[in-house]
């Protein structure tokens, strides 16, 4: 599982610019300290006229992370963002935190280079112009064009280099073509022409990562010259040439290293079966040594072939017989013998080279080829390690595939459609998803291939006719769900994939916050209240009644927000669910007869009464869930997206959080909150959208991770997101929010959404008013 991420900022640091950066600088350090300012001040007068960020991946033990909080205010028209890891959440080294900052980067484009001053900060603009004009998806900043210049690399380290680019374009020579140097640490990429998900970084060379997991990209370079270190020390050494060694191999054969040094292993020894046996038969028996090379053959394919079953595929499983992979086994040594044969021959009578050294160096050439049959022939299905054998297995079953990718932090595949996830959707294969959806029989149990593996089985009296549910954690989130959820697929994504996607939101390091968010500018506010409220009655009339031209509130998120600690709201554009009283913010023109001949009735069911109903089914021992699967298939509750409400509505994919809003039912008023009891009642409306079940049979299962309570980390975020906001509770007896929450926020949409007739006249809330400006 992967770690959340702690998000080390200063006070100020969570109110970014107004202004949407056009440029994030990614900017991967560990024990910089020397260097950040420098970098900095280079940065700001290279970038003075390209709005950017700069966010630095820290992995120091130093005084790295103080100086960079330090500058935050020393640079005012750059965006001064810390990710800062424990030494628990630094997985995949350099390349790792390179792919954290792009996760978390807010503008189109990334430039990804590094602090020690050897990239020069001129060239940022640079590359950000190429990629422009070229359209290119990634500019790469090349060490290896006949105008650029090394001065930052002795003779050993550039040799060593080139070596490394060498080794990689025989692994990749296709990938590969049209970049001259793919081991640079310098490059500028397009965020979503990038499959984020899809990246296993190791050590530094994660450009080459890029390249490989990301064929079809438009390159463009520009040369330059290295230089030399500012301060500090390299990070270069031997481990990272083992580490890049290391990252080919799995690129180009999966992750079965550990598969190969076993077959290499069992293959040593039976060079010395096959070596023995030669000499015996050559030397002892007077055989010719060709023939004796044919009967060391089958003495060494045998002890191979039971030694390779024991231990490098002992816990396979397949569908062909032993028999069969032995006769395969034999096939592919009698071919290799063949290959060998020539080689051995011409080393041995035109060379003058011992014939036992002429086998072993024709042993040692076929080793890597036998092992590639092997791996993918004769042990095929037994082959790939247990994830992807379960991944090759879950895609053969599913009859239909839909694939979402929530803004490049969580992937989900599932056999049923989610409308909610709808935005989301994509076109790709996502090879890695965070979460599979199945739709079939949930077993009982799920046997363990790894203790940390945990799984739950959810059935009412109805199993598999009815709700039933079978939730697996491991690597990933693995769902099987009954196919009757796939006829609602409402409920199936309400109250089985949310809840999961809640808590694996925060293992990411993120909060999936219930609460409506709209954007005025750039600076984002939360609506939160208790389910039915009037959040989203309250954002349609917000949006609905502007005046003409003014466009200054823009639409985020209805019912969810996804929350990051750095204080950004991410866009969770679920369709609307329009109960009774929402009806009546509702535009019908926009709605089909149909749509607005079954909407009364449709809403009626679906509103506050209809969800007290429920929660009184679910007191009893009925089987509740089920009942609400019932009803939801036969009466679907009636979902629209804001674009079909508010034609022509602003939409905006993420702001700054600026305030927050608690709205009430009950005699009208207005309070100023203690950010603490604010921050409470938002928790505690969370947990209100999430009351129906099954979910208080599953929560707890849910929200333990190997001991940890991820309520506690969510609470973080939020309080990192939040906690120092100005909040306002606004109590109304006629809903009358829309038009009282914008004078707190800007006297333009103040006047256009003044309420009829106009409420009493209300004092703005200066901190309120002055968030985020």
């Amino acid at each position: 599982m992967e770690p959340s991420i702690r998000i080390a900022t200063s006070k100020d640091q969570t109110r970014l610019s107004d202004a949407a950066p056009a440029l994030s600088v990614v900017i991967p350090t560990r024990n910089e300290a020397g260097n950040v300012l420098p970098l900095l001040s280079h940065l700001q007068e290279a970038l003075k006229e390209v709005p950017a960020e700069v966010i630095f991946v820290d992995d120091s033990t130093d005084d790295t992370p103080a100086i960079v909080n330090s500058a935050v205010d020393q640079f005012g028209s750059l965006q001064v963002r810390l990710l800062h890891r424990e030494p628990d959440q630094r997985t995949g080294g350099l390349g790792g935190a390179v792919t954290l900052g792009l996760q978390n980067a807010r503008a189109e484009y990334a430039c990804v280079m590094d602090g020690d001053m050897q990239h020069p900060p001129e060239l940022v603009p640079v590359m950000l112009q190429t990629a422009l004009e070229k359209n290119a998806d990634i500019v790469v900043a090349t060490r290896r064009s006949s105008e650029s210049k090394v001065d930052g690399l002795n003779l050993a380290r550039d040799l060593v280099s080139k070596g490394l680019d060498r080794i990689g374009r025989i692994f990749f020579p296709r990938q590969l073509r049209g970049v001259s140097d793919p081991l640079t640490g310098f490059f500028l990429v397009r965020i979503k022409a990038l499959d984020l998900e899809a990246l296993r970084p190791k050590g530094f060379k994660i450009l080459l990562e890029i390249l490989v997991r990301n064929p079809r990209l438009r390159k463009a370079e520009v040369p330059f010259v290295f230089g030399e270190r500012l301060a500090g020390e390299s990070k270069a050494s031997v481990k990272e040439v083992f580490r890049y060694l290391n990252l080919l191999w799995t690129l180009r054969f999966g992750q079965g290293f550990g598969r190969f040094l076993g077959f290499a292993l069992v293959g040593l020894s039976g060079i010395a079966v096959n070596s023995g046996i030669l000499y015996l038969a050559t030397e002892q028996l007077r055989i010719y040594y060709l023939i004796s090379a044919a009967v060391a053959t089958v003495g060494s394919t045998l002890w191979n072939f039971f030694l390779t079953e024991a231990l490098v595929y002992r816990k396979a499983k397949t569908s062909d017989g032993r028999f069969k992979r032995l006769g395969l086994f034999f096939v592919m040594n009698s071919i290799a013998l063949a290959g060998r044969t020539p080689l051995i021959y011409v080393l041995t009578q035109n060379l003058g080279m011992h014939y036992v050294y002429s086998n072993l160096i024709s042993l040692g050439i076929l080793t890597v080829l036998r092992f590639a049959l092997a791996d993918n022939v004769i042990w095929k299905k037994a082959g790939d390690d247990p994830q992807n054998h379960a991944a090759s297995e879950w895609r053969r079953r599913m009859k239909q595939q839909y694939t979402y990718n929530i803004h490049n932090i969580i992937s989900v595949v599932s056999e049923g459609q989610l409308p909610e996830l709808e935005p989301f959707r994509v076109s790709y294969e996502i090879v890695d998803p965070t979460i599979i959806l199945q739709l079939g029989i949930p077993p009982k149990n799920m046997p363990k291939s790894d203790p940390k593996d945990r799984y739950i089985h959810f059935k009412e009296i109805f199993g598999h006719i009815g709700f039933e549910v079978g939730i697996e954690f491991n690597d990933r989130v693995h769902v099987t769900a009954s196919r009757m959820l796939g006829h609602s697929p409402h409920v199936l994504y309400t109250n089985v994939i949310e809840p999961i996607l809640r808590w694996t939101f925060v293992k990411k390091g993120y909060a999936l916050v219930h609460g409506a968010t709209i954007a005025f500018g750039n600076e984002a506010y939360m609506i939160t209240a208790r389910t039915d409220t009037g959040k989203t009655t309250t954002l349609l009339k917000i949006l609905a009644r502007q005046r003409r031209g003014n466009d200054r509130a823009a639409f985020l998120s209805d019912d969810m927000t996804i929350v990051s600690p750095d204080g950004t709201a991410l866009t969770y554009p679920k369709p609307m669910t329009i109960s009774a009283h929402t009806l009546r913010a509702v535009n019908t023109d926009t709605l089909s007869f149909k749509e607005r001949l079954i909407l009364p009735f449709q809403s009626r069911v679906h509103s506050r009464s209809g969800r007290k109903a429920a929660f009184l089914i679910s007191k009893t021992k009925l089987p509740a869930a089920t009942i609400n699967l019932l009803v939801q298939m036969l009466i679907p509750p009636p979902k629209y997206y804001v674009q079909k409400l508010v034609p022509n509505v602003k939409l905006s994919q993420k702001g700054n959080f600026a305030g927050m809003f608690i709205i009430e039912r009950g005699e009208g008023g207005n309070e100023a909150m203690d950010s603490e009891e604010a921050l409470e009642v938002l928790l505690k409306n969370c947990e209100d959208a999430y009351g129906f079940p099954p979910y208080e049979s599953l929560k707890e299962f849910l929200y333990m991770d190997d001991g940890h309570d991820l309520r506690v980390t969510e609470q973080n975020i939020i309080r990192l997101a939040m906690g120092e906001l100005p909040a306002t509770r606004i109590r109304s007896e006629n809903m009358d929010w829309w038009c009282r929450i914008p004078e707190f926020v800007d006297e333009q949409m103040a006047r256009d959404c003044t309420c009829e007739p106009r409420s009493a006249a209300l004092k703005v809330n200066p901190a309120m008013a002055n968030a985020g400006r």
